[in-house]
């Protein structure tokens, strides 16, 4: 927990007693237990020092990042925003314990997708840091990467890439060049480049993070699947497909091998594997991994989630393209059915399933019917300007 910090008296050991045994409770997986731990911590500083002593801000942030983490925010807003007060009175405007308050409050309103009110906060906990600390402190790097991320979330990646060079550097000189949060600070300068379809640029730091993350993590960790994914995407994307494939492959490999073969995690590698098939006009393949794409996500997720549709309209694509209109059609109806459940009648997916199926009654003679999903098409797009 990024805002788990004790900071304590002498005179305060059962309180720190009780916040410690809470931040272990929360590393050894025991979400409730901990929460009772921090609730049992506040009551004992408010009790000891009052409701507006340091201790009590610290309690009230811990269970704040307690119920963020599990996204609870409507509960997590408020304690921060009481913590934060009182450690702005108590121990003034610039100090650290506000800043750590401050970064929380923005990573809450920035899970949110609420970018106009965490700008101001995390810049204002950027400025803190770095007054007091050294300009190569983790935490000043913690703050420009958080910074970034924010710009990342709303495309603003002229403004993100100098704060992610800059956290790369500070990084680098205090952890080293293998440390975990350096691959982290790599991958996150290369999606920078990756999202501009920067793709020479990228790869290099995609692979150091992979070689960080596989050295220091271990070959079937998430971080390395997720390096091992980036990579193949842009090497696809360049239509360098063979260099794509094995790292598709052993994304797909770990996955099995840690998740199980009927995780929904498996199903997208799957298809993300099958999709590079399709590309390739490898239809015989493709159809294989679709198809057990599909199998495990109704298996797993239900007939009418939206990766159901994805999984449905790509191996109707498969047999559209190979002229087997008669396969293609129910797979093409079903996907739209799942659609307009999942997202209502005028999302895009609906649009391209439309316009899936009307191409399909076009090259069968039905163009009573294609020009009925023509219009309704017409229609979705004419909303969406």
């Amino acid at each position: 927990m990024s805002g788990m910090a004790i900071s304590v008296h002498a005179q305060d050991s059962k309180w720190e007693a009780i916040s410690k045994e809470a931040i272990s409770l929360y590393e050894k997986g025991q979400y409730e237990s901990a929460v009772a731990a921090v609730k049992k911590s506040l009551a004992v500083a408010e009790k000891a020092n009052g409701p507006s002593h340091p201790n009590a801000a610290t309690s009230l942030n811990n269970l704040a990042e307690l119920y963020r983490d599990h996204s609870q925010y409507a509960l997590a807003e408020p304690l921060y925003k009481r913590a934060l007060a009182i450690r702005e009175k108590a121990l003034g405007p610039n100090h650290l314990l506000v800043a750590t308050s401050l970064n929380g409050l923005s990573e809450l309103y920035r899970a949110q997708s609420q970018y106009v009110l965490a700008e101001p906060l995390y810049k204002r906990a950027l400025a803190i840091r770095e007054k007091i600390l050294r300009p190569d402190h983790p935490d000043v790097a913690q703050s420009l990467n958080n910074l970034a991320e924010l710009y990342c979330s709303q495309g603003r990646y002229t403004q993100a890439e100098p704060l992610y060079e800059r956290a790369l550097a500070i990084r680098e000189k205090v952890l080293g060049p293998n440390h975990p949060n350096m691959a982290t600070s790599l991958n996150n300068l290369a999606l920078i480049y990756h999202t501009r379809d920067l793709y020479a640029q990228a790869e290099p730091f995609y692979k150091r993070a992979l070689r960080i993350f596989e050295g220091a993590l271990g070959p079937d960790h998430p971080n390395v699947r997720t390096s091992l994914d980036n990579l193949a995407v842009i090497y696809q994307n360049q239509g360098q497909y063979e260099q794509a494939e094995p790292f598709y492959k052993r994304t797909l490999a770990i996955r099995e091998k840690t998740l199980g073969p009927d995780h929904p995690d498996v199903a997208t590698s799957l298809n993300n594997l099958a999709e590079l098939y399709r590309i390739q006009g490898q239809y015989t393949q493709a159809e294989v991994l679709y198809r057990r794409a599909l199998a495990i996500r109704e298996k797993t997720l239900g007939p009418d989630q939206p990766n159901m549709g994805t999984s449905l309209n790509n191996l109707a694509l498969i047999y559209h393209t190979q002229g087997q209109y008669e396969q293609a059609e129910p797979f093409y109806k079903r996907a739209l059915g799942v659609f307009e459940k999942a997202h209502g009648p005028d999302h895009p997916n609906v649009g391209t399933s439309l316009d899936n199926l009307a191409k399909l009654y076009r090259a069968t003679d039905r163009n009573s019917a294609a020009e009925e999903l023509d219009q309704r098409l017409a229609r979705i797009r004419a909303s969406q300007r």
